[in-house]
């Protein structure tokens, strides 16, 4: 690393050192940089545990678990100066142990890490967050063999990388970062680098067979909900029209919700199930602008007395930031679409409430609109 000086037009050197020169540790600084700022591996990453021990019959730990944007565990492990030789080892074995989480296990664990570090926090909806989603059912995430595993080091031994890239030929991503520390009079500068694989390289180094592996396991899962969704719509749409005209010309399809238009653009009621809750709801879409989505919800709220007198029930506000919407709702929890004994329920009180969400908010719309 240089510096650079304009006056002079030139370069001078910043000394390089290594972390333990000064007095750095790797869990009490390394670890914690990049807990605290995850985006220095170039990539959205959202942590959910520190120093995880959680493994069965054995009392290893973990330096940090991850989740990337495409719905894998990643495995980082921190070595403040050096490599050694065994840590491509322990790295495959917790990521073979990370293999085996289930989505449950998945929300505990980061449940567990913020009840330490955020304890206001909910973990199901930070992971919403995270994937901008409403509903953790459309993410199958820590598939199998889906496991990531990144490494850290200021310098990483030769087996160590060799090894690296011989796992990469069996569709295992992995990557190295090397950690380099400077030091120039009393401040410390910090670069992190990707030197396996090279950056511009790496979406070539996946096997394409391991791509059309994922697809195909990916596909049937989704199929197999598809099937129920669209089973649970056929069933529910005749009795909704028993009871609304809302979704008379909507058919039966794979999605978590169905929607119909309100009378103001972008605006929608929406019927939501999931494998925990479903859910009636008066929605503005993502497409309108925040200012508009506001405007709209501080119309409709100037009624609320009004809309939930007639509805018979308090509403729930759901603000969306990220979304950049307001969600008006009404759910019933502890359902499962995925359970047939739930359906009857579940069809009962989408049908009636949306039927009473639309008889208290159309006034208004019609008169804001």
């Amino acid at each position: 690393m240089y510096q650079i000086s304009k006056n002079t037009n030139s370069i001078s050197k910043i000394q390089e050192t290594s972390f333990s020169n000064l007095n750095y540790t790797e869990r009490a600084n390394l670890q914690e940089w990049i807990a605290g700022t995850p985006d220095i591996f170039w990539e959205e990453l959202l942590i959910i545990q520190k120093e995880f021990d959680g493994f069965s019959d054995t009392r290893e730990r973990l330096d940090l678990l991850a989740l990337d944007k495409e719905w894998n565990l990643v495995i980082i492990e921190n070595k403040l100066d050096d490599t050694w030789r065994d840590v491509v080892r322990q790295s495959l074995k917790y990521a073979s142990y990370c293999s085996t989480l289930r989505r449950s296990e998945i929300i505990d664990i980061f449940q567990a890490y913020l009840d330490k570090f955020d304890s206001w926090k909910n973990a199901m909806k930070e992971i919403e967050n995270f994937f901008d989603i409403d509903d953790l059912d459309d993410v199958e995430f820590n598939r199998t063999q889906s496991q990531r595993i990144i490494m850290v080091a200021w310098n990483f031994r030769k087996e160590v990388t060799s090894t690296s890239l011989w796992l990469m030929n069996y569709w295992l991503r992995v990557q190295c970062f090397k950690a380099t520390v400077y030091v120039q009079w009393e401040q410390h500068f910090m670069s992190m680098g990707q030197i396996i694989p090279i950056p511009d390289a790496e979406e070539f180094v996946i096997s394409m067979s391991s791509k059309q592996q994922e697809e195909a396991q990916t596909k049937t899962v989704m199929k197999n909900r598809d099937k129920v969704r669209r089973a649970f719509w056929a069933k529910y749409l005749p009795v909704a029209n028993e009871k609304s005209t809302l979704f008379q010309n909507i058919n039966p399809m794979s999605a978590h919700w169905l929607s119909a238009w309100s009378g103001i653009s972008w605006v929608v009621y929406s019927v939501v199930i999931t494998r925990s809750y479903c859910r009636v709801e008066l929605y503005p879409w993502h497409k309108a602008t925040p200012e508009e989505n506001m405007e709209i919800y501080k119309k409709i709220y100037e009624y609320k007395d009004q809309i939930e007198e007639s509805f018979g029930k308090p509403l729930h506000r759901d603000e969306l930031p990220w979304k950049k919407a307001t969600r008006i709702s009404y759910a019933l929890e502890w359902v499962n679409v995925f359970h047939d004994e739930d359906h009857e329920k579940m069809i009962e009180f989408l049908s009636t409430y949306m039927a009473k969400l639309y008889e208290a908010i159309d006034p208004v719309i019609q008169k804001i609109k």
